[in-house]
């Protein structure tokens, strides 16, 4: 069976960690789970290293600040590949991404997808507990970058995901540089533009119920300056 590393940056996820860890370990017994904490003042971190000392599944990388989304994902997946992982799934550690839906990425993983995303915006998926302004702040920047990008992927943004070994090292994660909102976005842009197959699988996300989002304006819009740039790269044959 190919050796798969489940990955989830956390930063203050006390609340939510003890579990999300029994939810992924009880779905996908056979996964390893990678904990990367930003150094969490609620004490995470610790929490995580007190798990993992009971669970020879379950690791932790402390990371010395917050250091932001993509960084702790590009860390963890150069961590992976040096170590033979063949499959990366992304998933937040706030409960929102569901693991009813992790045997829905394995299959379409088995058949042939180089890149898996749990997608809110096709038939079958969805949000749960979202307000207007959340709402618009998702779909409107996931419709922008498609037709900035030139993109066929309905769900942009979405951070619950799985590579292959194949797809991230054609994506050459040692060169992406976004690291909030848009790194996402540019993951899958790149993914795309180097011929992987993608594959949009329904997921309905639930808004978390403890701790705080970490979604801004301010992150949002870094996304929309992003998005130009990766085009121009693309142009330019940069990417």
């Amino acid at each position: 069976m190919p050796r798969t590393l489940i990955v989830t940056p956390t930063y203050n996820e006390k609340d939510n960690l003890h579990r999300f860890v029994d939810a992924v370990r009880g779905a996908f017994p056979e996964a390893f789970l990678l904990i990367v904490d930003d150094n969490s003042p609620d004490g995470t971190g610790d929490m995580a290293d007190a798990i993992a000392a009971k669970d020879d599944h379950v690791r932790v990388m402390h990371r010395a600040g917050k250091l932001g989304l993509g960084t702790a994902y590009i860390q963890a997946f150069q961590k992976g590949l040096a170590e033979g992982y063949d499959r990366f799934f992304e998933m937040d550690a706030d409960l929102s991404h569901d693991v009813r839906y992790l045997p829905a990425f394995v299959r379409a993983l088995d058949e042939g997808a180089d890149v898996v995303i749990g997608s809110r915006n096709i038939p079958g998926g969805g949000v749960e507990g979202w307000g207007l302004g959340r709402h618009v702040l998702s779909k409107g920047g996931s419709l922008y970058s498609r037709m900035i990008l030139g993109l066929g992927v309905r769900d942009l943004t979405s951070g619950y995901k799985a590579f292959t070994r194949r797809a991230l090292e054609a994506i050459d994660i040692g060169s992406v540089h976004s690291n909030g909102y848009s790194f996402q976005i540019e993951m899958n842009f790149r993914a795309v533009t180097k011929g992987m197959k993608v594959t949009e699988v329904p997921i309905v996300f639930v808004d978390r119920t403890a701790g705080a989002s970490k979604m801004s304006r301010k992150i949002f819009l870094e996304a929309i300056g992003v998005v130009w740039k990766l085009r121009a790269e693309a142009l330019l044959g940069r990417i």
